[in-house]
């Protein structure tokens, strides 16, 4: 059994196949928190390891009376802590109460199991059937004012992760006002951590960062109105000698795509917490009596196989169980997106002649983004008015995908349907419905509005709008942007008293809209986007299985971006395309074989004017696209190994079949230097007992002035041992960001 309950000690241990999370219900009827980490067996309590010494100044339960006996919520390890009655670190709920005052004291009052992964109303979660999961509801409740909490667990043992949430109930006569709802807190009684985070800015997302816990609270958050370009919602907390292959990690990925906080704190006595919540600083929400509240959802993982282990443990639960729908486990099409090559400098015929090309070269979906819309002619207006401008394309938008299919190729469009425009005929029949502070000129970005996406009848709006456009042509695709954070945050919709929820209603209106789209159109790929990386996050992959990784295009950038992306998200998430040299955002020119390589690590395609490659680029081209497709399963489905960070000089990346019978390594030379010091990597994932073909993968670059590859410096025949415990060593560069691909695979 994943869950097992001791009713007589009230230990409760959860299993996964290589870790156990462990709490206890004490005999003050307080839920401490015990242990998580390597597997446990069923007997094993280690309750008694947690240190009860009478610290000064720290408060004690009432019940304990004149005798302190050495117990405080403010040393002790707690499931869900709560501010106010004597925990003084970081809280997991602050709740304010009709009569103005702001404590919580939350006492065990049972708990159950139920078979398969809990679901969340409205909201996305991981998922799991009844073989593959089970789920553990805990009670808790506040004496004092009928306050309850359940902390709801999901268990998938297999899968070697736990979910959490919390559904908070008011049981009480009056309302209560939420400020603060954390999804988990976790506490750790011994050890010292590096923490790791991912920061960044438009156009350079989810930069790694790793430090040694200090004392006191570290945080990263948002609160933009989106999970953000500047910090990620995943952390791992691991121990300090942690590597890519070995040490203790543990990583938390909140899913959700809206504003939140994860706080670490290090406390007096050297324990460590972990807290994750909806950012509090942009949090209130009203409980009328009997009303209840969800919290988004949390995935745990821990492992002891080192940052890279970890991270293909989430790889896989969010390949498998976020993403949803037909596309899930198929191979996403080699698209090219005309951004890049057109802007909005285009006409039907001109799409129409660079398709044509993209069909010739191979490529299977051609993708019309920004400007094909109403008034749109740049972007500063046109948002809103979800129409084809016909004058511009010549001709409608099912004539325009009619010639795209006539070519052989899908047809996709770009939206961004939670903005609007002051000068679009919907602000104008609708100027309430803008997201904006009455009585105060609101702050622009991109000359652009947010849409009230809180407010029902603006959700109906925009389903009506889009449900309109897919069913009124040929589109098997959809790039979903939103390209402004959001402020001045007020809806005519709520009570002044209420304009705490806003934040938090807009990202449920947001998913209601997802949800009611995708299940209406299954056969559409949508793909997410918040100007690039701005919204990447489990939450929005639930219903877009990619995301547009980043709107920076440069392949070196992209490996930074591309490396911290990996630590939590899947190859097969990250949208990466293939663009013209020198690069639009970097000015950098790289060989287009570079190009390529970097970009065949995500969700693969092209964002150039394809009619304006010579004969040989054409041909390399049409050699990248077949190596794509003949990768393309292993990049999706294996195992994904880090062998070296951009910033050694070499950035070398693997991905490995789950069954060790082939494996496909990139590497690209981030600077050149004279005298190169020898590149070695040691390939992961192999079979030690078998041999391998190691060969070049992919094709000859021509065209960009590239020498002869030359490959005499690989051996062509290793065992699996051979190349994990010796490695190989890659040739060096002979130009500035040269790539390699090599393809390992077994003899016959």
């Amino acid at each position: 059994m994943s869950i097992v309950y001791d009713k007589a000690s009230g230990l409760i241990s959860l299993h996964t196949r290589r870790s156990t999370y462990q709490m206890k219900a004490d005999e003050l009827g307080f839920l401490l928190h015990v242990h998580y980490g390597g597997r446990l067996a069923d007997a094993d309590d280690l309750s008694g390891q947690l240190c009860l010494v009478d610290r000064g100044l720290c408060g004690n339960p009432y019940e304990c009376g004149r005798d302190r006996r050495e117990y405080s919520l403010d040393v002790l390890p707690q499931e869900y802590p709560c501010f106010g009655t004597g925990d003084f670190r970081t809280a997991a709920l602050h709740v304010r109460s009709a009569d103005g005052s702001r404590a919580a004291q939350l006492r065990f009052a049972g708990c159950r199991t139920e078979k398969g992964k809990y679901a969340l109303e409205g909201l996305p979660a991981l998922y799991g059937d009844e073989a593959e999961a089970e789920s553990l509801i805990v009670t808790l409740r506040d004496p004092a004012s009928a306050l309850e909490v359940e902390l709801q667990y999901g268990v998938l043992e297999d899968l070697d992760v736990i979910c959490r949430s919390a559904r908070i109930v008011n049981r009480g006569d009056g309302p209560v006002v939420l400020e603060k709802a954390a999804s988990f807190c976790l506490d750790w009684p011994f050890g010292k951590f590096d923490w790791l985070t991912f920061h960044g800015r438009h156009a350079m997302e989810r930069n790694m960062t790793r430090q040694g816990l200090r004392h006191g609270v570290q945080s990263v958050g948002c609160a933009r109105g989106a999970s953000s370009h500047q910090y990620n919602p995943f952390s791992i907390l691991c121990a300090p000698d942690a590597t890519e292959t070995a040490g203790e990690c543990w990583g938390a990925c909140f899913v959700y795509s809206g504003e939140f906080l994860m706080e670490a704190e290090l406390d007096q006595v050297d324990q460590t917490r972990l807290v994750c919540s909806i950012h509090p600083d942009d949090f209130a929400w009203t409980l009328a009596p009997g009303e209840s509240f969800q919290t988004p959802e949390a995935i745990l993982a821990y492992s002891d196989r080192g940052l890279g282990g970890l991270s293909r443990v989430f790889h896989r639960a969010i390949r498998e169980h976020i993403c949803r729908g037909p596309w899930r486990d198929r191979r996403r099409p080699v698209l090219l997106n005309d951004w890049e090559a057109t802007y909005f400098d285009f006409t039907g015929d001109k799409l129409v002649s660079i398709a044509q090309k993209a069909a010739e070269l191979g490529m299977e979906l051609f993708v019309m983004d920004d400007g094909w819309f109403g008034r749109r002619e740049d972007d500063n207006g046109g948002l809103g008015d979800w129409y084809p401008n016909e004058e511009k394309l010549g001709c409608t938008l099912r004539e325009l995908a009619g010639r795209i299919n006539a070519l052989g190729l899908d047809f996709g469009i770009w939206f961004e349907p939670e903005a609007v425009s002051e000068d679009s005929g919907l602000y104008k029949t609708h100027p309430d419905w803008a997201v904006r502070v009455p009585g105060r000129d609101p702050c622009l970005a991109r000359n652009q509005l947010v849409l009230d996406f809180s407010r029902r009848d603006v959700q109906d709006h925009i389903i009506g709008e889009l449900s309109g456009i897919l069913a009124g042509a040929p589109i098997s695709y959809v790039k979903w942007d939103m390209n402004r954070s959001i402020c001045d945050k007020f809806t005519a919709s709520l009570p002044p008293e209420r304009q705490g929820e806003f934040a938090h209603r807009y990202v449920l209106g947001l998913y209601r809209v997802l949800e009611e789209l995708t299940a209406a159109f299954p056969q559409v790929l949508f793909e997410g986007c918040s100007g690039g990386g701005g919204r990447f996050d489990a939450g929005m992959l639930y219903y877009t299985p990619q995301i547009w990784c980043s709107d920076n295009t440069d392949p070196i950038n992209r490996l930074d971006i591309q490396y911290g992306t990996s630590f939590c998200y899947p190859a097969c998430t990250m949208g990466s395309h293939v663009s013209a040299a020198p690069n639009h955002q970097t000015g950098r020119t790289t060989p287009l074989s570079t190009r390529g390589c970097v970009a065949m690590a995500g969700c693969f395609g092209y964002e150039l004017d394809v009619t304006r490659l010579s004969p040989a680029e054409q041909a390399e081209v049409r050699g990248q696209i077949a190596c794509f497709r003949q990768y393309a399963d292993l990049i999706r489905l294996g195992d994904h190994y880090r062998l070296r960070a951009p910033e050694e000089g070499c950035a070398v990346w693997e991905f490995a079949a789950p069954d060790g019978s082939e494996a496909l390594v990139q590497a690209v030379y981030t600077r050149v230097e004279a005298n190169p010091v020898p590149v070695h990597i040691r390939v992961r994932g192999l079979r030690p007992d078998s041999r391998y073909r190691v060969e070049p993968a992919g094709p000859v670059p021509a065209g960009d002035g590239a020498p002869d590859r030359g490959w005499s410096p690989l051996p062509a025949v290793l065992s699996g041992a051979a190349l994990e415990r010796s490695g190989l060593t890659l040739p060096p560069p002979r130009r500035e960001h040269q790539s390699w691909q090599i393809h390992i695979r077994l003899c016959p």
